[in-house]
């Protein structure tokens, strides 16, 4: 059998996407900032997908940008904060540390460039502390972004909270939603957010096609240079077959979205329930505040990539926090930030599924991981210390 379970790394297109984006490819593939009618024609399909777009999140048509990709947005969200609080002498930046390498990257080389940056922790849970954030906030901070749903725990942070915090004292808010569009209500109004980053890959539209919504009156500064597209503050010729999937395939979401948790809510809860019962496992992060479909947890004694070529083996697509680089073995950022130990965070593992999965692929993942597990811990010297009591156990 195959699983696909990494549906928070990308979806594949639905049906609905595909169908909306085919006539751009095919027969409407005018430019929409061409004068004659074959582009006005493409123009309309781009406005209609903004304001799609728009509706999604309560948010203005003028308010949406078309980006390459969540991380596209990301970058010009933080980077225009920044450039419009150095302006007022504000060089002070809030975020957490495990976000997305897309916004940590980005404040990183901000850093490089005199501003300053806190990052709060989000603690065993996986959820940040309004107290924090308020105790972080100074008379210089200039923007506070923290994602609305981590992408490998899948907490879901307090952000309408934090919103409110941020308007009171009058801090543009930014969240990298890209975990969250298409899987929870998001209100760009009632949750007091100012910039929003998506990617439409993660609800069942192409790669290469993100948003950047930016509330009226919020400063951006271009990160490409070029033509005068977005209203001049993203320059390229638009992805016309991208955007409009990207605009149908988020409204299919978050029309279905009600129908669509209650189908993948019982499945991962099934998962959590059978796969915690493997001995010295953990479930990661607050099961209160958590999203729809990610399952993460740690299995002690074992590597987290050795875990996934053998799932691959038998057809389970999953993903680990680890990453495999320069011959070295680094522990996923998010999982040391919520405190586990390098030698329990090395052997995780994250199955995030969707509303194209069964329940019968959800058994045939309950049945394998047990088994490799098994196998794999056999197998390790690791494990055999652990066993025999010459080092303790950590979970």
């Amino acid at each position: 059998m195959f699983v696909y379970a990494d549906n928070a790394a990308t979806t594949s297109v639905s049906k609905t996407a595909l169908n909306a984006m085919m006539p751009y490819l095919t027969e409407q593939y005018g430019n929409p900032s061409s004068l004659y009618a074959f582009g006005q024609k493409a123009k309309e399909g781009l406005e209609a997908a903004r304001k799609t777009v728009a509706e999604c999140i309560n948010a203005e048509p003028r308010e949406i940008y078309f980006t390459s990709g969540g991380s596209e947005a990301d970058n010009q969200a933080i980077v225009s904060a920044a450039k419009a609080g150095a302006r007022k002498g504000k060089r002070h930046l809030i975020s957490t540390a495990f976000e997305h390498h897309a916004v940590l990257h980005t404040l990183k080389k901000l850093e490089k460039e005199g501003f300053e940056v806190t990052l709060l922790d989000v603690h065993e849970d996986g959820v940040v502390r309004l107290e924090d954030l308020e105790a972080a906030i100074r008379e210089d901070t200039a923007l506070v972004t923290i994602m609305f749903a981590n992408n490998e725990i899948g907490t879901i942070q307090p952000v309408k909270e934090i919103g409110a915090l941020c308007r009171e004292k009058g801090i543009p808010f930014h969240t990298d939603a890209v975990q969250a569009a298409g899987h929870l209500p998001i209100d760009v109004k009632d949750m007091n957010i100012d910039m929003l980053s998506m990617s439409g890959h993660k609800f069942h539209a192409p790669k290469g096609v993100g948003v950047l919504y930016a509330k009226r009156n919020m400063p951006l500064f271009n990160i490409i240079e070029g033509g005068a597209q977005e209203r001049g503050k993203r320059a390229g010729t638009e992805n016309m077959a991208g955007i409009v999937a990207l605009a149908a395939a988020l409204k299919e979401s978050c029309d279905n979205m009600e129908a669509n948790n209650a189908r993948i809510i019982p499945m991962r809860d099934k998962l959590f329930a059978e796969l915690g019962k493997i001995p010295h496992s953990k479930i990661n992060g607050s099961l209160e505040h958590h999203v729809p479909g990610t399952v993460n947890m740690c299995f002690e004694g074992i590597e987290g990539e050795s875990l996934l070529l053998m799932l691959d083996m038998k057809g389970i697509c999953a993903s680990s926090g680890s990453a495999c680089t320069s011959g070295s073995l680094d522990p996923s950022h998010v999982l040391l930030s919520i405190g586990l130990p390098h030698e329990v965070a090395h052997g995780s593992l994250r199955l995030s599924i969707g509303e194209y999965n069964t329940m019968e692929e959800i058994d045939h993942i309950i049945a394998t991981v047990p088994q490799v597990v098994e196998y794999l811990r056999n197998m390790s010297p690791v494990w055999d210390e652990l066993e025999k009591g010459l080092r303790p156990h950590l979970i």
